[in-house]
């Protein structure tokens, strides 16, 4: 018997008093402008090609999806669509598009929008770079009518597909090339604000928009202001150069605590910290790219190494427990999904690493250092970003640790697009990276299929840690169609287990979001979710589009929360046969928050 799907909707209560559009739109005009640290690179502002969290963060801003998530707790609320509804056969998904919504240059948003996205990354390998997997289950997308976005599946899935890609202007993206368009200045989007200038000197400088569907916020707009790294942003927030500064290591944020006009916060991270470990990088047709060292297509060697690394300590010397120990890619923000195991299969454990060594053919020198059947020595390379100091402070601990068990290795700091090249086309033996997602683990498993493999010259689609295995594709897709969210949850456990034990990825910790903000002069910010969660980094523009100012506090009493009064947010019901189980559609996909 199949599934039957039910729609209909739900009134939000509203939170405490949550600020109207009304106050919002009045507020504007008084010229408030948030001042942002940028202390990453911007690979990209066009939403097809970027990747970094640094640009997919202001992407965010500027691009919605059908389906949004709201601050409270990551709710599903709507975004463009403001209801949508599946069939009986879960296949084919209807979303509403409200009539009266624009874009910031006062077109209509219409279904055709959508339609027109979905299509053009279907139709182009070029704009597959971002969100090219997420449409792998898509057969079609198309606009019954200016309202009507009908998607059919190729066959049914528990992601729900409508809040998986930021929806572009078609009258403004199908005149130009989308695979090269800029998108740094004067740009059309439908968020609460809009690039409208960027220089890689001078930053980013957003405005915000007039025709945001919730009404304009209270800040005129955003500037991301470039520091080379965070004690420069520190010190700027300390002299009021900046409002906000996130990514703080725990020795800033632990000095910031008592700085008068300056508040502190630890949100629950929803990122996790890995060494990426190169398993021998291929391109989408199976050949051979990049330069990483040989010796790591072994699995015994890469097991050893993730073996000799002690997580712990770089949990408890490194982020002075600020965060949580890591077990699979899924953050224990989402219980949900999170893989709970209180002994991995490769914990730490330099015997057993020297042990897997030595079966693998490496014998320790009279230097102590490993050699191959060839001759030569185990070298390793081991980069990390420049911008970020606990990569330099890890590599310290794991340098040492390496060469207890007979690898000797070598570090570099780079920045952040020169790291990103890097690992896209292999080169690279082991580097620190990190990825950020929301309640939905679907995207983050499906960067680790063979699919995901990019182009020889690095386009295409977006690879992890370039992981290939027949065996996890075979898993990714069980739990993409698994609607009982017992058995999809196990699968989504079984998927991380599989890639810890092929050691391609190293998760250490999940760390805590550190941020400080000016709370002389901005009312507290909005935190996602409401208990516990992060200013910035949010799944939404939440935080800075209920921004208040203190100069307005006096004639707005909003305290920051989501605003209700304009959301009937849909509650998706699947109904599954012989049992009475309903799983409530609150997941994202994401491709958005690289390190």
């Amino acid at each position: 018997m199949a599934a039957c799907t039910l729609a209909f909707s739900l009134a939000l209560a509203p939170l405490a008093a949550a600020p109207s559009a009304t106050a919002a739109t009045s507020d504007a005009g008084s010229g408030t402008t948030l001042k942002l640290a940028l202390t990453g690179d911007i690979d990209s502002l066009n939403p097809f090609k970027a990747i970094l969290a640094s640009s997919t963060s202001i992407l965010a801003l500027e691009y919605q999806s059908l389906v949004s998530y709201g601050p409270k707790d990551n709710e599903e609320i709507p975004g463009m669509a403001d209801k949508w509804e599946t069939s009986p056969d879960g296949k084919v998904w209807t979303f509403h598009m409200p009539k009266d919504r624009k874009w910031s240059d006062g077109e209509p948003i219409t279904a055709n929008d959508a339609a027109w996205t979905f299509k053009a990354i279907q139709g182009n390998d070029a704009l597959k770079q971002a969100n090219g997997s997420l449409l792998e289950s898509v057969a079609s997308a198309e606009a019954a009518d200016d309202e009507t976005l009908v998607v059919t599946l190729k066959e049914p899935q528990a992601p729900n597909p409508g809040t998986q890609l930021p929806i572009m202007p078609a009258h403004i993206w199908s005149a130009v090339d989308p695979a090269t368009f800029a998108n740094e200045k004067d740009s059309v989007g439908s968020g609460p604000f809009i690039v409208s200038n960027y220089d890689k000197s001078s930053g980013v400088t957003l405005k915000a928009n007039p025709n945001y569907w919730q009404g304009e916020a209270k800040i005129a707009g955003i500037t991301y202001i470039p520091y080379k790294n965070t004690d420069a942003a520190v010190q700027a927030l300390k002299t009021g150069e900046l409002d906000i500064v996130n990514g703080l290591t725990p020795a800033q944020y632990n000095a910031l605590k008592d700085v008068d006009g300056i508040t502190t916060n630890a949100g629950t991270g929803r990122r996790y910290q890995a060494i990426g470990i190169n398993p021998g990088t291929q391109t989408a047709d199976g050949t051979p790219m990049g330069d990483g060292n040989v010796a790591l297509q072994d699995l015994k060697v890469r097991q050893a190494i993730v073996m000799a690394i002690d997580n712990k300590t770089l949990l408890e010397k490194v982020l002075q427990g600020l965060g949580e120990p890591a077990t699979g890619e899924v953050p224990a923000a989402y219980p949900q999904y999170n893989w709970k195991t209180d002994e991995l299969p490769l914990q730490y454990n330099v015997e057993a690493a020297n042990k897997l060594l030595d079966e693998a053919g490496y014998a320790k020198g009279a230097d102590g250092l490993r050699v191959g059947k060839d001759g030569k020595a185990l070298k390793l390379r081991l980069t990390g970003r420049n911008s970020d100091a606990t990569h330099q402070q890890m590599a310290d601990y794991i340098k040492p640790w390496l060469k207890e068990i007979g690898i000797d290795v070598t570090t570099a700091m780079k920045a952040s697009a020169q790291i990103n090249d890097d690992s896209t086309v292999g080169n690279y033996d082991l580097y620190f990276t990190g990825w950020g997602m929301g309640p939905e683990p679907d995207y983050q498993l499906s960067i680790n299929t063979c699919a995901s493999r990019p182009n020889a010259d690095g386009t295409g689609a977006t690879s992890e840690n370039n992981y290939c295995d027949p065996a996890f594709d075979a898993l990714y897709k069980a739990q993409h169609v698994e609607l009982d969210q017992t058995k999809r949850s196990a699968l989504v456990t079984q998927a991380q287990e599989m890639i810890h034990k092929a050691a391609v990825n190293d998760v250490i910790y999940y760390a805590n979001s550190l941020e400080a903000y000016r709370s002389d002069r901005f009312e507290p910010f909005t935190t996602q979710p409401e208990v516990g969660g992060v200013i910035t980094g949010q799944n939404g523009p939440w935080s800075y589009y209920y921004a208040t100012p203190i100069s307005t506090t006096a004639t707005d009493s909003a305290d920051g929360g989501f605003n209700a009064a304009y959301v009937v947010a849909p509650v998706v019901i699947v109904l599954l046969a012989g049992g009475g189980f309903f799983l409530y559609r609150r997941r994202r996909a994401t491709s958005d928050e690289r390190e």
